[in-house]
C-alpha cells in the first residue's frame, strides 16, 4: 500500500503543469515522513534559487516559493 502511495504521490510531482519543477532525489533510500520531509526541504531550496533567479521580491518571492513548493509536493 506504501509503494502505491509514494507512486501516486511521484505521479503527481511528475505530472505538475507547473512552468518550474524543481528535480529532488534522494541519495539514499527514505519513505514516509523523511522522505516527505526532504521532498519539501528540496522543492524549497530550489523554488527560493529560482525566485532569486527571477529578481523576485517581498511578497511576490514569497508566493512565487509557496506556489512552486505546493505544486512541486502537493501540499
Amino acid at each position: 500500500m506504501k509503494r502505491i502511495v509514494l507512486a501516486l504521490m511521484l505521479t503527481a510531482i511528475a505530472s505538475s503543469a507547473y512552468a518550474y519543477s524543481p528535480r529532488c532525489k534522494p541519495e539514499k533510500k527514505l519513505s514516509g515522513a523523511a522522505l516527505t520531509s526532504f521532498m519539501k526541504k528540496c522543492a524549497t531550496d530550489k523554488c527560493t534559487a529560482h525566485a532569486t533567479e527571477k529578481k523576485y521580491h517581498g511578497a511576490a518571492k514569497a508566493s512565487y516559493i509557496k506556489k512552486c513548493v505546493s505544486d512541486t509536493v502537493g501540499h
